[in-house]
């Protein structure tokens, strides 16, 4: 493959990447025609997942310099971040999250839980999830934005690249919980696929955690909690419901997310 076709079929990759994950408009590229067409290819498009991440992230940082620039205090600029992550994004992964929530805890059996998750009203257990999900955001972005906006924009970009990538994790090691649905829809994601895209994420946030100062300790710690957060998610995915959905990957990333913040907000 040319230099010149593998940027193609990246950018084809990062454009569809950013069209699951947010709702940014983005445009239909020429190379899309041959390259690219039919079902979202999990397996192809997983190298793209942190740079779309990064990009989606970025978005939800320019808010952090907004704020700053207005003279409005950190909590504030905090929630301006996490609500533009919200609106860019369609609130996909607070939605796995809740359902997630829902029918982790409010479930007796596994094809009970499954139920819940489907249904779209919010529950208790829910509720709950994105209440304090969204406060540990706000507060940990808060924290963090007192070293100053770069350290904030820095976190917020690093880790979602991060917490996309190992969002992955439960399509590499569990199977579908249904025959039908976003998970079984994605199918398996080969290990190799899922690797690349874990390796790119922690590159992306490695990176970004040293622009913002936070050091070396601490940028790998970020990648180790992220991972460790994301296998933990499928343990309990695995033991709640047999198997992973679309649900289940979008709380994964909103916990690795969170462990990232808290790993980099130490210390």
């Amino acid at each position: 493959m040319s230099l010149f076709d593998f940027r193609s079929r990246f950018l084809v990759t990062l454009a569809q990447a950013l069209r699951f994950y947010s709702r940014l408009p983005v445009p239909l590229l020429p190379e899309e025609t041959t390259l690219a067409g039919g079902a979202l290819d999990f397996p192809e498009i997983a190298p793209a997942v942190p740079v779309a991440g990064a990009l989606i992230g970025a978005v939800a940082a320019v808010a952090i310099f907004l704020a700053h620039g207005l003279g409005l205090g950190v909590l504030v600029a905090a929630i301006l971040a996490v609500a533009t992550g919200v609106v860019v994004t369609g609130a996909l992964h607070e939605d796995g999250l809740a359902d997630t929530a829902d029918g982790f805890f409010g479930g007796a059996s596994g094809a009970r839980r499954l139920e819940i998750m489907r249904d779209s009203r919010l529950g208790t257990f829910g509720g709950l999830a994105l209440i304090m999900a969204v406060l540990l955001r706000a507060g940990l972005i808060a924290d963090l934005a007192w070293d100053g906006p770069r350290a904030a924009a820095a976190a917020l970009i690093g880790a979602a690249a991060l917490s996309r990538a190992a969002g992955l994790m439960p399509l590499a090691l569990l199977g579908p919980a249904r025959r039908d649905g976003a998970g079984a829809a994605a199918g398996r994601l080969p290990i190799p696929a899922f690797t690349r895209a874990v390796l790119i994420g922690c590159g992306i946030a490695i990176v970004f955690a040293l622009i913002g100062g936070f050091g070396v300790a601490r940028a790998l710690g970020a990648c180790v909690a992220a991972l460790v957060a994301a296998r933990g998610v499928c343990a309990l995915a695995e033991l709640k419901i047999g198997g992973q959905t679309g649900d289940v990957a979008g709380a994964t990333q909103i916990v690795c997310e969170l462990a990232c913040y808290l790993v980099l907000a130490t210390g």
